[in-house]
């Protein structure tokens, strides 16, 4: 993001008001737009070109231009580190990274083999997502990564497998509610493997803390700007670690809901009518572009759920904090998405 790149002028954190879901939700749209990912290097050079000459004074104001850089910088860099996210794990290309993935968890009629093959892929893309977009300001170690790995795995595989042994025996179930309870079990292992999955995987930030730093008023934002103040974290939080994994973890989940609801039960209905029973192959591409259409308007919505920059009172973490909150006693830390 453009806090990684030189200069002491901090950009316009949007063009929208973060302040409300409608705001996040456009806000979280144009991160997530696929079309960021067709950005040439010469064209993400580019960006941060205009976006350093904004934050070093030599641009003074916010122009569409100025505006589509800071979109393609949001969307591709990591603000921790500074360094692009890689492609397939970028939020711009969630959608299409998650597309055959869910597609695959969502196929009638999977086997044993089949349900533990795309659950295994699917836990592995969430690890590479949630790795790659994680705060960065507590590192993970291999071993930490492989743990976390393994246990999604394995939570993810065994509800979907004990789900799908149980459904059949409910004897209280009708025949039609038996297929729609069968083809929700896919959501039921997601969205419970998905939340473990980032709990797992961010576990190091809620036990060791992520950095904190004061809000700044309006003045310290002007001496920032004139390079006469460096803002420095206040110290690490567990407590806002913990506030930063469980809201990403339900974001999650929030995400799934849509997905892996609506495309199945949409699609048992389709069964039904005569159009999809003359054209069984078309099932697969009816199957696909419900996930696809689904997917583009759950995204934005899932992510503005919670801002990514969470600003809470020091008041709520640790005592060390208490008195050292900026503007109205409030610390700030970047969620992870």
């Amino acid at each position: 993001m453009t806090s990684s790149l030189p200069g002491n002028r901090d950009l316009p954190v949007s063009q929208y008001d973060l302040s409300t879901y409608c705001g996040r939700v456009r806000h979280s749209a144009d991160i997530s737009d696929p079309r960021t990912l067709l950005t040439s290097s010469a064209g993400l050079e580019h960006a941060k070109q205009l976006v350093t000459a904004y934050k070093t004074g030599k641009i003074r104001d916010m122009t569409p231009e100025l505006w589509r850089a800071k979109k393609i910088i949001d969307s591709t860099i990591h603000p921790d580190t500074g360094q692009p996210v890689f492609l397939p794990f970028r939020m711009s290309c969630f959608v299409l990274s998650n597309l055959v993935v869910t597609a695959g968890m969502l196929t009638p009629g999977l086997g044993t083999a089949g349900t533990v093959g795309w659950q295994v892929t699917n836990q592995s893309l969430n690890v590479a997502i949630n790795f790659s977009n994680a705060n960065k300001s507590t590192p993970l170690s291999t071993q930490t990564i492989i743990k976390s790995y393994l246990l999604a795995v394995s939570a993810s595989c065994g509800v979907a497998l004990g789900l799908n042994a149980v459904v059949p025996r409910l004897k209280r179930l009708s025949p039609n509610a038996k297929v729609i309870a069968t083809r929700l079990v896919p959501f039921a292992a997601v969205a419970s493997a998905g939340a473990l999955n980032v709990f797992l995987m961010r576990g190091e930030e809620i036990r060791q803390g992520i950095d904190v730093y004061p809000v700044l008023s309006d003045e310290e934002k002007h001496k920032v700007e004139a390079g006469d103040l460096e803002v420095k974290p206040l110290g690490k939080s567990r407590k806002a670690a913990t506030l930063a994994v469980g809201e990403t973890a339900l974001s999650r989940v929030l995400n799934a809901t849509p997905i892996m609801v609506l495309p199945p039960l949409i699609l048992v209905r389709l069964q039904k009518t005569d159009w999809l029973k003359q054209r069984p192959r078309m099932t697969l591409p009816v199957n696909l572009g419900l996930i696809l259409t689904t997917s583009i308007f759950a995204l934005p919505l899932a992510l503005a759920a919670f801002p990514q920059r969470q600003t809470v009172s020091a008041k709520t973490l640790e005592a060390e904090f208490h008195d050292r909150g900026g503007k109205d006693g409030m610390v700030e830390f970047n969620r992870g998405i």
